[in-house]
């Protein structure tokens, strides 16, 4: 048995690498130099120019889908019941009796549905009205115009 020969019996432990090849050598992961290791160093997102060269969205926006009509506000039969016999039903005068608000600063577009029931002679003009209140309304005696 020569010099050369002999063997420990725990070997050392390894160290990590360092350099080119190592895990935290030189930099320690960070990268270096270029325009981030100097003074102001600015670098302008790449995704920015992307943004800018696409043309603007115009119109609504967000909004685009949604209808530009406002929706009537719903009023039943049994809501009618405030006007006498033979009176005219208009937005006018059902802003005037409190069945309904202005909306908007202007008389808001009604519909009349066939929730409950009519015994007064009624003149309907200037509402939309379902094909089941216009026949209670014609039952009662009533028109729709």
């Amino acid at each position: 048995m020569q010099n050369h020969n002999l063997k420990r019996k725990t070997p050392n432990k390894k160290s990590a690498l360092i350099g080119r090849g190592g895990k935290r050598g030189k930099t320690s992961g960070k990268g270096g130099k270029g325009q981030t290791a100097r003074a102001g160093a600015k670098v302008r997102p790449e995704i920015r120019d992307t943004i800018k060269r696409l043309p603007k969205l115009r119109g609504r926006g967000k909004n685009s889908f949604l209808s530009i009509q406002t929706k009537p506000i719903a009023v039943y039969l049994d809501q009618l019941s405030v006007f006498k016999a033979g009176e005219k039903v208009t937005p006018k005068t059902l802003v005037d009796k409190g069945v309904t608000e202005i909306y908007k600063g202007r008389y808001p577009a009604i519909k009349i549905l066939s929730n409950g029931d009519i015994e007064t002679k009624l003149v309907i003009s200037g509402c939309t009205v379902s094909a089941g209140a216009k026949v209670k309304i014609e039952a009662a005696g009533g028109s729709v115009k």
